[in-house]
């Protein structure tokens, strides 16, 4: 795609905060990708699932170009979250081939639309349902890098790996050791400023 000004900018933070959310898998077994790390059951796997969900009905559905295979967690009637996690059949591979299939799709609908194409969501306030492109691709990248830092941290309760990118983790270059210290002073500046 050429520079096209801002349609080819939001694009490109579209499939960043996608590079980063499947990045977070690499490297990582089967148990690892899929195992709830907060109480309400965050997990790599399953927040990439979602996000494909997300990209389906936002750049398919609501502009009149639905995504052609069924994803029966987005459908009326599907267990609640069942979009957060992966069941045991559902494979990494399946999943992470078909968030490649639905950003192609996704991106399709934005190279084939202009910023102002409009669009409903059906599942938003009635008077709120009327969207254009811009408007979605603004709120799908957003909802995209907030799903990427919740990635980033549950990666980073799994072994420790933590940053930004492949190859720009974007953190201070200190060891283990500069690590230690500096939680310790996050963590005495907690306590000082809670008066304990």
């Amino acid at each position: 795609m050429t520079d096209q000004g801002p349609k080819d900018d939001l694009l490109r933070y579209l499939r960043a905060g996608r590079d980063a959310l499947l990045w977070k898998l690499e490297g990582l077994g089967e148990y690892d990708i899929r195992r709830p790390l907060t109480p309400t059951g965050t997990n790599l796997l399953g927040l990439v699932k979602h996000c494909a969900g997300v990209e389906a009905g936002y750049f398919g559905h609501v502009f009149g170009r639905p995504f052609p295979e069924p994803l029966p967690w987005m459908e009326d009637g599907a267990d609640d979250n069942a979009d957060m996690w992966a069941a045991p059949e559902e494979t990494r591979a399946d999943i992470t081939a078909l968030y490649g299939r639905v950003a192609a799709h996704a991106d399709a609908t934005v190279v084939a639309l202009p910023l102002d194409a409009e669009g409903e969501v059906p599942w938003w306030r009635p008077e709120s349902r009327r969207v254009t492109l811009h408007r979605i691709l603004v709120h799908v990248t957003a909802e995209t890098h907030r799903h990427a830092g919740h990635a980033d941290i549950v990666r980073e309760l799994v072994d420790g790996a933590a940053g930004m990118t492949k190859g720009n983790d974007n953190l201070p270059s200190g060891g283990e050791d500069w690590w230690h210290g500096y939680r310790d002073r996050v963590e005495d500046a907690a306590r000082r400023a809670a008066g304990s």
